[in-house]
């Protein structure tokens, strides 16, 4: 009966959304600086947030790609994708706060450049705007044991 339980909590855990550390309101104001260069459209093509195309569009950010939406990319945001950057908190933090500087040590090339270059001051708007993203995108996959 025990192992039932235990059973049945893991798979239900395995099924609960994804939820990142950050404050979704304060996220959600927090892009108000991004969205001169960012959009956030879904799927459908409803426009979450109405934004400008200088970037790409950020809807379903979490757990993709870099630099594998329909965008022209720079070079180095590329070769970090092709590397195996993926989306994730952590490494958007790091890269809202220092484009150039992220993709300098993730390429480990200092030749390496970012088109983009807003840079976020402080770690914990960066943390709430990802979760906003998060928040806005499609469900997020489980979390892989």
């Amino acid at each position: 009966m025990k192992l039932l339980a235990v059973t049945a909590l893991g798979l239900a855990l395995m099924n609960a959304p994804v939820f990142a550390a950050g404050d979704v309101a304060a996220g959600e104001t927090g892009f108000r600086k991004c969205k001169a260069c960012h959009a956030i459209t879904d799927a459908e093509g409803t426009k979450i947030v109405k934004g400008g195309r200088t970037g790409p569009d950020l809807y379903g950010i979490y757990k993709r790609v870099a630099g594998s939406t329909d965008f022209k990319y720079g070079d180095s945001m590329i070769q970090a994708g092709e590397a195996g950057l993926i989306w994730e908190e952590d490494a958007f933090v790091s890269y809202v706060s220092d484009p150039k500087k992220f993709l300098v040590e993730h390429n480990d090339d200092k030749r390496a450049k970012s088109k983009m270059s807003f840079k976020l001051k402080k770690p914990e708007d960066a943390a709430n705007i990802w979760a906003y993203l998060v928040s806005v995108g499609p469900e997020a996959p489980a979390e892989a044991n």
